[in-house]
């Protein structure tokens, strides 16, 4: 039987970093990955047919006994870059660290998104070493780029569709088991994506002439851009619950403590109160209930003495499910006021659909979720990142985004940052997760 703790250390110890720029992606590692995955699991590679799609990406087709419905499990292999500046372990040295069950594994990857995939394979090699084979057709389709443009997923997502496939099930990464998210519950709670907001970039550019940073105009370029960038600041997006928002207060509200049950259950009282509480209690509850606008990367001069000829803000746009990319650009240009501040929208996705919360996909999804994690309490939500399963929105009606793993918040807010790191045990009960539902397609 394979050791899914050792194959994601190899995995996680292969650079797999995807750029905007692909001059500057080193493709050797992800070449490796691909060689290495028959190595690690080759039940699945034996009985599995895999092609590689768009170079990298790959998508791996397990032929079911009969025609019907077919299921896409989803995960990335490419990971956003690290150094080891500031980590307690190398990014890519995949450490060990404790024993038993407060056991880490270190390295950037390991929750987004080498575990995920891992524990899919593991779950894929299990069942076929047990004899088991699907009713329908599963596909595994792993992509290269999800941290940059989401190209291989999207040119998987065209050949299923040429092939005249529309997946009954889609399962990618997202939502998580989580506590201490919801007030008045105190349980482990598995939030499972079945929408995920919008994203754009606005880059806020604003030129005129420089000069010798010893004789400043009154207002330079740099100060115009700081101005627009405060005004923006002030004006945070409209607030307001969306369907699914409100179906996941009223699923967490009937397990809450009194008095928090009686606000929750109670929204046509209570809501103008639950939208002040979202918005104070948390960055991730006031990111459920708006669209929301971070500015995350600034440019100006390149000299300390000279003032800038061109100022340039980019601002991450994340768009609500119940607005769009135009109002979203139209609030950002309001706030702004002020025409010398050129706007230019990068990489536009609108909002996914919202995918059911029943019938056999969901059923599917949440059966296989409490028999993994006992108590846990299931609800939708919104995921607030983007995904590569957005683009399967297009062939699919039941797209999930779910990763199968407990995630503390200080273990969330490694996403993308320094220290990511994953629980051994957490791993072990997301192949746990994978091999149950695998065994119920």
């Amino acid at each position: 039987m394979p050791d899914p703790i050792a194959n994601l250390r190899t995995l996680v110890r292969l650079p797999t970093i995807s750029r905007l720029d692909l001059h500057d992606t080193d493709w050797a590692p992800f070449a490796e990955f691909i060689e290495t995955l028959p190595a690690l699991y080759p039940a699945a590679h034996a009985t599995l047919t895999r092609e590689l799609v768009n170079e990298y990406s790959m998508l791996y087709r397990w032929k079911g006994r009969s025609d019907g419905p077919t299921t896409v499990l989803m995960a990335h292999y490419d990971v956003v870059s690290a150094t080891d500046d500031g980590w307690t372990h190398p990014p890519f040295g995949a450490d060990l660290e404790g024993e038993g069950a407060e056991q880490l594994l270190w390295g950037r990857g390991t929750l987004d998104d080498k575990g995920s995939l891992v524990s899919v394979l593991e779950g894929v090699e299990a069942q076929v070493l047990a004899g088991h084979r699907p009713e329908h057709d599963i596909y595994l389709s792993f992509g290269h780029d999800e941290e940059t443009e989401g190209s291989g997923a999207r040119a998987i997502v065209d050949l299923l569709e040429w092939r005249g496939i529309r997946p009954g099930l889609v399962i990618d990464e997202g939502g998580a088991v989580v506590e201490n998210i919801f007030p008045g519950v105190s349980g482990p709670i598995a939030v499972v994506g079945v929408s995920e907001k919008g994203i754009l970039s606005l880059v806020l550019t604003v030129e005129q002439g420089g000069g010798h940073a010893s004789t400043p105009p009154k207002l330079s370029a740099t100060a115009r851009l700081a101005t627009a960038i405060v005004r923006l600041n002030r004006r945070p997006f409209r607030a307001g619950f969306t369907p699914t928002t409100l179906e996941m207060v009223r699923t967490l509200g009937a397990h809450a403590r009194n008095p928090f049950r009686a606000v929750f259950t109670n929204l046509w009282l209570t809501k103008p109160l639950l939208l002040v509480l979202f918005s104070r209690l948390s960055d991730e509850t006031s990111a459920m209930i708006r669209t929301t606008q971070a500015v995350t990367m600034l440019e100006g001069s390149q000299a300390a003495n000279a003032l800038a000829e061109r100022a340039i803000a980019t601002v991450n746009i994340r768009v609500a499910i119940d607005s769009s990319v135009a109002a979203a650009v139209e609030h950002v240009r309001r706030a702004i006021g002020d025409p010398l501040v050129n706007i230019t929208v990068i990489h536009p996705n609108e909002p996914s659909p919202i995918s059911p919360t029943n019938g056999r996909a969901w059923d599917l999804v949440k059966g296989s979720i409490e028999e993994t994690f006992p108590g846990t309490i299931v609800t939708p939500y919104v995921m607030m990142a983007a995904s590569d399963s957005r683009h399967y929105t297009r062939i699919s009606d039941h797209v999930y985004r779910f990763s199968p793993f407990e995630m503390s918040k200080d273990e969330r807010g490694t996403l993308h940052a320094k220290n990511e790191r994953i629980h051994t045990a957490t791993l072990l009960r997301g192949v746990a997760f994978y091999t149950t539902l695998i065994g119920r397609l």
